[in-house]
């Protein structure tokens, strides 16, 4: 009989740390008033985000083959090293350039991470021989990870709230991720997998034939529209909701100007207070919505009507908070984007559903990959065309405008 109990070891409490610490990113309630701070347009900071997009994407594969040839261990420890070099060109450097760099870090920080640590996972499971026990142990590590991002908003409202400055939150989002480096380290060498030595020649060959393998998953998706119509619409929603999340910042600090409250305090102090608060209820609300997702597609009554009542509610619920700040009425408009984030992370499991019902399981990483894919490339389009827009025509205009281009879109993307 197999056993079913978790064994709670160092290791375990090691992968529950790594996932905290991991999500004490200090800048994420911050990063979209910091990038005002230093003098940066909407533009500026959309591009900035197209670049971390792109780059992260375009190095998945260079990224995986050094991986595959030094060992995940080195992999993670070349992640928080890029993570560590890119919070301290933010801080020491404004300058818009100096930030193309620290992106560019940043998505090799990305890029080196991404997959890698649930691989250890995996082979520590399978090592000990309780593979069986995977989505229990996944989840009692995951909520480790959640309970980093609710405390991470926490403890940045607070550094803003003393320091005055939003650049304060990258030079103290270097302490976890130094911890993070050291724990890496401490991780035992059977967790590397089976390392692979590449040639010089070998590195080329491998890195074009997982271009090639991406090309053809590309061509294989877009010969069926049903597919190809399903994965538009995840990557098409998601898209829209990365390119317009962060503008919650200035919203926020709007209100702080037209809520008369704590008055006595400075406004930078004001802002990290309602900053930190509501990016707590932010992440406690998200991971409520992920766990309770299968509620709403029973109350549907169908899959794809819940995909499709998830995205056409996004999208008025953009007109909302649009139109919101437009017209003054920004604790609206703070209501609106929370509840953006709630529909977000209802709808993601639901697409992730919906598209491995349409794909063989033979196929699946291929298709999610294509979607993950889209997913990236819509972003990088959408959110310096959002940023231009929030310059010409305020934050309120971009959002109204980018709304109205969401409903056009739902009409053709519409689950069947």
């Amino acid at each position: 009989m197999k056993n079913s109990v978790i064994p709670r070891d160092r290791q375990f409490y090691k992968f529950a740390a790594y996932g905290f610490l991991k999500n004490l990113r200090f800048f994420d309630p911050f990063i979209v008033l910091f990038f005002r701070e230093m003098g940066m347009s909407f533009l500026q900071i959309g591009t900035l985000f197209s670049v971390r997009e792109i780059a992260t994407n375009l190095l998945e594969v260079p990224t995986g083959v050094v991986a595959d040839a030094y060992g995940r261990r080195r992999s993670m420890i070349f992640s928080f090293l890029s993570y560590i070099a890119s919070f301290t060109v933010f801080y020491f450097f404004p300058n818009f350039w100096f930030y193309v760099l620290a992106m560019v870090l940043y998505a090799f920080g990305e890029a080196f991470r991404s997959g890698t640590h649930k691989a250890m996972i995996l082979e520590y499971l399978r090592i000990k021989g309780i593979e069986h026990l995977k989505v229990e142990y996944y989840g009692q590590t995951r909520g480790a990870s959640q309970l980093g991002s609710a405390v991470s908003s926490l403890i940045a409202g607070a550094l803003v709230f003393y320091a005055g400055s939003y650049k304060i939150v990258f030079l103290a989002s270097i302490i976890p991720y130094v911890a993070e480096l050291f724990l890496m380290i401490s991780y035992p060498k059977e967790l590397d997998g089976k390392i692979e030595k590449i040639g010089d020649r070998g590195w080329f060959n491998t890195f074009f034939a997982n271009l090639r393998e991406t090309v053809k998953s590309f061509t294989r998706v877009m010969r069926d529209w049903k597919v190809l119509k399903a994965m538009l619409n995840s990557a098409v929603y998601n898209a829209f909701h990365k390119s317009t999340k962060d503008y919650l910042q200035p919203v926020l600090e709007h209100t702080v100007v037209s809520v008369p409250l704590l008055l006595s305090l400075a406004s930078r102090q004001r802002v990290a207070i309602l900053a930190g608060l509501t990016y707590f209820l932010l992440y406690l609300l998200t991971s409520y919505a992920s766990r309770n997702a299968h509620k709403v597609v029973k109350a549907a009554r169908s899959l794809p009507r819940a995909i499709n009542i998830a995205f056409l509610a996004g999208a008025i619920l953009l007109l909302f908070a649009g139109t919101s700040v437009h017209w003054g009425v920004p604790v609206l408009a703070v209501a609106s984007f929370v509840a953006l984030y709630f529909i977000m992370n209802l709808k993601r499991p639901m697409m992730v559903a919906y598209i491995s019902d349409m794909i063989s399981h033979k196929v699946m990483a291929t298709g999610l990959s294509v979607e993950s894919q889209l997913r990236t490339l819509g972003t990088a389009i959408l959110a310096p065309i959002v940023g231009f827009f929030a310059d010409r025509f305020g934050v309120g205009g971009a959002l109204v405008l980018a709304s109205f281009v969401m409903i056009a879109l739902w009409f053709p993307l519409r689950a069947d």
